[in-house]
């Protein structure tokens, strides 16, 4: 069986404000071609269709295009709900969509219950896991603790105990929404730390063939058998040396797995390039990012007149400016926001507290304590979302 993994399409969302929406429907213009074009058997899409929970008219009108055009060529379509969705209105008409073969998987407790495709050689079961929010699925998964490893393990449980009633021979794919340890983040991830601990063993999916994966943006391969397809787009700079696919799966007989990345288009790459002002806009090496979308970070010891008008005029498409002196005060020009990438919200909470005492941190109960509030608004914003 031939299976395409893809994830993390995040529909409606914009790079440093430019619409992706055209280069996301030229994604699915690739998506349709490749499925056609390669003979796919099934498409498998790990989460995060929408880049938020209330995504703009525009980006449903892709996802329904999408829908109807995987259902004309017949070729079934396996999908779960990312921590960017909401659950419940991605699921919304799964029972009228699975008749023509689109199968939406948002329900925790669904876990153990699978989409069940045959090949020539038997029975396929594909298990769709939703993004488990723990302090929201514990109770519902009988998980022995409100944290990812724990109501992700008892999830694949359900999977295990299904598989184990099947036929022998009955092979298994699982699609998970997860940070699983050994794989490499980028800057456009949205935290999902809960307890201080954000990921979980790859090991958690021991016991079936292939695990499909979403919610990390850059493709890599954990074991042979568990895999990030990673998004399709580049959302962030910090994935400009990402190589944006999706994986081309066959499933054998026996189970094995063999796996192909196909490449997604390209609308404009990605350059990150760094020197003083006037290196930037001389350097004969650089002739080749002047079509990129560039972040440009600045070296000069003090500003420089009008750096952007300046930049643009070589790189018409410089969408941030950064300001990183080699030395001098200047350093401290840097954006509140640039000062906090890449950290999460225990490391800023723990930040603050030990700005505003004068250097002296938080101590262990207190990094508990700020570590529980945290867990707690972030189920208290889960809850709210489930009740809107």
């Amino acid at each position: 069986m031939r299976l395409l993994h893809t994830s993390d399409w995040h529909l409606g969302r914009s790079f440093h404000r430019v619409s992706m929406l055209s280069a996301q429907r030229a994604f699915l213009d690739h998506l349709v071609a490749t499925v056609r074009d390669r003979e796919a058997d099934a498409v498998l899409v790990a989460g995060d269709v929408y880049d938020r929970a209330v995504p703009p008219l525009a980006a449903v009108g892709l996802f329904d295009d999408a829908l109807h055009r995987l259902a004309a060529l017949g070729v079934p379509t396996v999908m779960i709900s990312g921590n960017h969705d909401s659950a419940r209105r991605l699921g919304v008409g799964s029972g009228l969509l699975r008749q023509a073969g689109v199968h939406l998987r948002t329900d925790p407790a669904d876990c153990g219950t699978p989409v069940l495709l045959d090949d020539a050689h038997g029975p396929v079961a594909l298990y769709g896991l939703p993004y488990l929010e723990p302090a929201m699925v514990r109770d519902t998964l009988g998980a022995p603790r409100a944290d990812h490893a724990a109501v992700l393990g008892a999830a694949m449980d359900r999977v295990r105990d299904d598989l184990a009633a099947r036929p022998d021979g009955t092979r298994s794919v699982v699609l998970a929404h997860a940070f699983v340890t050994g794989g490499t983040a980028s800057d456009s991830e949205r935290d999902i730390t809960v307890g201080g601990v954000a990921s979980v063993p790859a090991a958690v999916f021991d016991g079936v063939d292939y695990a499909a994966l979403g919610h990390l943006h850059g493709c890599q391969t954990l074991t042979e058998r568990v895999r990030y397809s990673g998004s399709p787009l580049a959302y962030s700079f910090s994935e400009a040396a990402h190589r944006k696919s999706s994986w081309l799966v066959d499933l054998d007989a026996d189970g094995t797995v063999h796996a192909e990345r196909v490449d997604c288009p390209v609308p404009r790459p990605l350059a990150r390039i760094r020197g003083p002002l006037e290196q930037l806009l001389d350097d004969p090496a650089l002739t080749r990012h002047e079509d990129s979308w560039v972040e440009a970070t600045l070296t000069d010891g003090s500003r420089p007149h009008e750096p952007m008008a300046r930049l643009a005029k070589r790189f018409p498409h410089t969408l941030s400016l950064v300001f990183d002196p080699d030395e001098g005060p200047a350093r401290s020009t840097a954006s509140y926001a640039q000062r906090l990438r890449g950290r999460g919200d225990q490391e800023i909470a723990e930040d603050f507290v030990a700005h505003v005492r004068s250097g002296r941190a938080a101590d262990d109960a207190e990094r508990a304590e700020l570590r529980s509030a945290i867990d707690e608004v972030r189920a208290a914003d889960a809850a709210a979302e489930v009740a809107r």
